[in-house]
């Protein structure tokens, strides 16, 4: 009985340990879970079926019965996608549309923004109007904009409507990319449903070089560094060195990047190996030599979302320059609130919001004086615009990372104020591990492509056999180095 009363404790939800994908209970789901997608791989009603009944029971693991707010969701955009499609008044499916990004943006709002806007009212008017008692739903930001360029794209008629539901449940419930993103877009999504479920070795070693890879950057470096060294840091800048502060500054650059990416990794391999392709998420971010370059390096399904359902509506670039510049920082500061009810979020879009406005006054001087460089100017300054881009995201890290203002300001004036150079090697003695990691973590992020792409032949040429060997050989290790206790990702408080 006390078997299977465990049994069934491990199968239901459990606030204190949602499911990761680097918990144990993921490898059983997992190899569960792809069984069952074998043994149903050249039916394809039966790959949707098992694959969204996995999907929502992961989900359920995740945030318990939170879940039905995506079969909602699916619901109510499946069927006003196809009244939108159908209808041949432009004013009523402009009313429909209407609706959808009401229904969407009102339910995120609901969760996410409702506490953040009463607390506002009652500092404006010393009023006392309680809180209310809610939980944000797991990948909730992430699911909503899949939902809105949906039914956007089909008002666009830049997409037909899904003629089965369960494709789209499918769609919007895939577990892979469900809680922390991509963002994918059903125009690319869908039409790999009906694709026969067919495996190259391409895909094999592409599928096992980005689950290793991301769990290497979320394991071993992201949440190596941040138990060891950031949160300490973080948690009362007040009480270390400026020269603390900035090593913390940088490890928690590589720990957001790890942390995100690896599990975007995973969700783009796993993917892979089930026969869909995701678009990458990431493209070594930290090698931008300017802002702009970087956002089209960083969370790259966000920022194209950005561009394509709010930036180019506001008007893009094609209002004039200062418009333009408007509207890119418009586009960021609501980027940055998608990010989270803090004014600390909203604050770090508008500085990146700001930078990129400069960055365009930039390019477009350049552009006029038709300057251009070569040879060792060019590398020079692509070294120094590295650099600079560099410090400047770290420094909008610190508002990102911390939990207030004043903790945010209070790291930054021991930077400025108490940097005490003389504790250097201090420092390194007692956090030599972690300093270790940390140059390990920068020397792979700035490695060529082709490194990569090297390491994904030589997988891909493995034998079956081989490949399984790999895998085991990896987890063993990571369970060698992983802390007791999986480190709860960044991004799934967004």
């Amino acid at each position: 009985m006390f078997n299977i009363d465990k049994l069934l404790s491990e199968l239901l939800y459990d606030p204190a340990n949602p499911v990761l994908f680097n918990s144990g209970f993921f490898f059983y789901f997992f190899a569960l879970f792809i069984l069952c997608y074998l043994l149903a791989s050249n039916n394809k009603r039966a790959r949707v079926i098992i694959y969204t009944v996995f999907s929502l029971y992961f989900f359920y693991k995740a945030c318990g019965y939170y879940v039905g707010l995506v079969i909602l969701s699916a619901i109510v955009d499946y069927n006003l996608s196809h009244w939108i499609h159908r209808t041949p008044s432009k004013s009523t499916k402009k009313t429909l549309l209407v609706t959808s990004i009401i229904l969407n943006i009102g339910l995120l709002f609901y969760f996410k923004y409702t506490n953040f806007f009463i607390g506002i009212v009652n500092d404006l008017t010393a009023g006392h109007i309680p809180f209310l008692n809610l939980i944000l739903p797991i990948g909730i930001s992430f699911y909503t904009f899949e939902n809105l360029s949906y039914t956007i794209d089909v008002y666009r008629e830049e997409i037909e409507p899904v003629n089965d539901f369960m494709d789209y449940l499918f769609f919007l419930s895939f577990f892979p990319k469900l809680m922390m993103g991509p963002i994918v877009r059903a125009a690319d999504f869908i039409p790999q449903i009906s694709q026969p479920y067919r495996l190259s070795s391409e895909d094999i070693g592409k599928g096992m070089y980005l689950i290793i890879a991301g769990l290497f950057k979320k394991i071993v470096i992201s949440d190596f560094i941040y138990q060891n060294f950031v949160q300490y840091i973080f948690d009362d800048p007040s009480k270390h060195t400026g020269l603390e502060c900035l090593v913390g500054v940088y490890g928690y650059a590589l720990v957001i990047y790890c942390d995100f990416s690896g599990y975007s990794d995973m969700a783009l391999g796993i993917a892979r190996w089930t026969g869909f392709k995701i678009p990458p998420n990431f493209d070594s971010p930290y090698q931008s030599s300017n802002i702009t370059e970087f956002w089209r390096r960083w969370h790259i399904s966000l920022s194209s979302w950005l561009r394509d359902y709010l930036y180019i509506p506001l008007g893009g670039n094609r209002k004039g320059k200062v418009r333009q510049y408007i509207n890119l920082a418009l586009t960021m500061l609501i980027g940055g609130f998608w990010h989270g009810a803090s004014w600390n979020f909203i604050f770090w879009g508008a500085m990146h919001g700001g930078a990129l406005a400069l960055d365009k006054v930039r390019i477009d001087a350049l552009k006029k004086r038709k300057a251009v460089f070569a040879g060792w100017k060019a590398a020079l300054f692509k070294v120094i615009g590295i650099l600079i881009t560099f410090h400047f995201v770290c420094f909008c890290w610190v508002f990102f990372k911390a939990s207030t203002f004043h903790d945010a300001w209070s790291l930054l004036h021991q930077i400025a104020y108490d940097f005490q150079p003389e504790i250097a090697m201090d420092l390194y003695n007692g956090y030599t591990a972690v300093f270790w990691v940390m140059i390990m973590g920068f020397i792979l992020h700035f490695l060529p492509s082709k490194a990569e792409f090297s390491m994904e032949t030589i997988l891909g040429r493995l034998p079956v056999a081989g490949s399984i060997a790999v895998l085991v050989i990896f987890v063993w290790l990571l369970v060698q180095v992983k802390s007791t206790q999986p480190m709860i990702p960044i991004y799934f408080q967004f």
